[in-house]
């Protein structure tokens, strides 16, 4: 299981590590071997929500994710996407960018901050809305239920999230920002994205629901008349709702690398060290995200999608301060990593608990026991 999970990840590092020894020496391969841990710690909890998601596509989308979706990761995300950031910044092509990231290092990493306020405004708010849409649904399990019920409870007032976002954003903007235009028009685009990426998939994902009951009714009337039902719109509505929630991936896992690769530079400011070792990364978070399907981990551990939505939240806070003033990449993964492990750490003791309350007879929580346990 580990092995089939994680053995193009395995492959990945040991060829990118052969690479930064080639390219920079025993320098290069200790840069990147850093970068790869520093965008795992940073992203573990975008794995947790690519998780929840990528159970709700289909087969062919799950694979389209684990293969395009990759590609777009790791060489749109983490090396052509700052190039084209140096490029609009400096009114430069690409070609003029990438020599300027490996002639002139400084400029290039000094181009990148300048136009930080304006990734960090979108990829926050992004984030943001994906936290206060989750905080403010009513779910019957809480992990902070003494927090949680009274954010569901105020939830319940139409469009709070979009409100309580652009609060923040108009705040941060005034507050922090040297260039609060900008800033301000960058996070309404963020919050934009999500609200359109998001609304398409829950839209399409309801569509192909219908359409299943639908195909069921019919098929139940087309054998009692003896007949049998002809082919279904069902695969063309699977096919937007997975396009959509696809797309809705792609662009959260982009948020989250927004922090990864500003924070890269504070290693190493050459794209191709920047891009290897987060390439790495970013494919230990595809595996481990397959991982926790295939093991119905968010399932068992019911409480994991709080503690990393409560880590997006964190987050999205820590991009939107940064804004003005600098957050140490120390303290970003770190209030992620203890999130969800404090998370994980309920869950087992939720589930311990279960155990022990359950009646005789019973295992599990419930599951009647098996006759070789009697």
């Amino acid at each position: 299981m580990i092995l089939r999970t994680f053995g193009w990840s395995f492959g990945v590092t040991v060829v990118g590590l052969l690479l930064a020894l080639l390219y920079d020496g025993p320098t290069g391969l200790a840069l990147v071997a850093v970068l790869a841990v520093l965008e795992v710690s940073l992203s573990f909890d975008n794995a947790v929500v690519n998780a929840k998601v990528l159970d709700r596509m289909s087969a062919f989308w799950q694979k389209i994710f684990l293969t395009v979706g990759i590609a777009i990761a790791v060489f749109g995300m983490r090396l052509v996407f700052p190039l084209l950031i140096v490029g609009i910044t400096a009114k430069l092509s690409p070609v003029e960018a990438f020599d300027l990231a490996l002639n002139d290092s400084h400029r290039y990493h000094q181009l990148m901050n300048d136009a930080y306020p304006m990734i960090a405004a979108f990829g926050g708010m992004f984030l943001m809305m994906l936290f206060l849409d989750f905080v403010f649904e009513e779910r019957a399990d809480k992990w902070l239920p003494w927090l949680e019920r009274p954010l569901a409870r105020i939830g319940k007032l139409d469009q709070l999230s979009v409100v309580v976002a652009g609060g923040s954003l108009a705040l941060v903007a005034w507050l922090s920002a040297s260039d609060p235009g900008s800033v301000m028009i960058a996070g309404v685009l963020g919050m934009v994205t999500y609200i359109l990426v998001n609304g398409l998939g829950e839209l399409f994902s309801e569509a192909s629901e219908d359409e299943d009951d639908d195909d069921a009714e019919d098929g139940a009337e087309a054998v009692k008349g003896g007949g049998r039902s002809g082919p279904s719109s069902l695969a063309l509505a699977t096919g937007k709702a997975g396009f959509f929630l696809f797309l809705y991936l792609e662009v959260l896992d982009a948020s989250f690398s927004f922090d990864g690769v500003i924070g890269a530079f504070a290693i190493s400011t050459d794209p191709i060290v920047i891009a290897l070792g987060l390439g790495i990364g970013a494919m230990y978070i595809r595996s481990l995200t397959v991982f926790l399907v295939r093991k119905g981990t968010l399932h068992e551990y019911v409480y994991l999608e709080h503690g990393a939505h409560w880590a997006i939240g964190a987050l999205a806070v820590c991009m939107l301060v940064s804004i003005g003033h600098h957050v140490p990449e120390w303290i970003t993964g770190g209030l992620g990593a203890g999130l969800i492990i404090a998370a994980f750490a309920s869950s087992v003791v939720r589930n311990r608990g279960q155990d022990g309350d359950s009646p005789d007879g019973t295992a599990g929580g419930g599951r009647p026991l098996h006759s070789s346990q009697v």
